[in-house]
């Protein structure tokens, strides 16, 4: 690996770490300050977003909105770490991690943008298929659809690069448990379990996210140590 792969891999793993910890403190946030939503019906969800403060959602959304480029940068580094043998491996990953990109940043984008704005502006008309917390909503369908699936797979693809020491042990597991978690929360939003959804894509995933890509901004600050800068030929 040159200097520049393993800057990125560095810089991109400990950023990914710290949307899911900014992503968390918001949830605690929202527990917190606002009475927790259920859904109901799209005039419930109008009226809940009008007496209660958003930012902290916004804020949520903006952090996994930011995660998608950066996984995708973090996956570029990883597929430079793998060894020659297991490439195949790490770009059946990127390719995933692309469609998986595209698919939550589609969501994202949308509710910050015409959903928060419309909302704010009192023009509520049409958004209902829209709306993340409507879980009957096309866009939460596609949203979940790039987590569980595309995520899933490509953290499956990730887990087998690892290995030799314990802390590639540690990736390795994290990034297998992950593409469980991930697998199992969509199963369990197709058939409606509500509480195993609940489970496996909050504190499963973010458990397991956040223990990946502390791990890997520790083995790429390790290569950095151990890979000289590269310097110009003399004339």
């Amino acid at each position: 690996m040159n200097q520049l792969s393993i800057k990125l891999g560095y810089w991109s793993a400990l950023l990914s770490a710290a949307t899911f910890i900014i992503f968390s403190l918001c949830f605690i946030a929202i527990v917190i300050l606002n009475p927790l939503f259920f859904w109901t019906d799209y005039a419930d969800y109008v009226a809940y977003t009008n007496e209660n403060n958003q930012f902290f959602k916004d804020l949520a959304q903006f952090m996994m909105l930011a995660f998608g480029p950066l996984f995708l940068i973090l996956l570029n580094s990883i597929h430079d770490y793998a060894a020659e043998d297991k490439k195949v491996l790490s770009r059946l990953a990127i390719y995933l991690g692309i469609i998986f990109a595209a698919m939550i940043s589609v969501n994202y984008f949308v509710q910050l943008s015409i959903v928060r704005q419309n909302l704010s502006h009192g023009r509520p008309q049409g958004l209902e298929q829209f709306i993340q917390a409507n879980p009957a909503s096309f866009i939460t369908a596609v949203n979940m659809l790039g987590w569980t699936l595309f995520f899933g797979l490509s953290c499956f693809f990730l887990a087998p690069l690892f290995h030799g020491g314990k802390l590639e042990k540690i990736i390795r597991i994290a990034f297998l448990a992950n593409g469980i978690f991930m697998i199992l929360g969509g199963i369990s939003y197709i058939f409606e379990i509500v509480v195993l959804v609940f489970l496996f894509m909050n504190f499963g995933m973010g458990g397991a996210i956040m223990v990946a890509t502390f791990s890997l901004a520790i083995l790429f600050r390790r290569l950095g140590k151990a890979v000289p800068p590269l310097t110009a030929n003399p004339a």
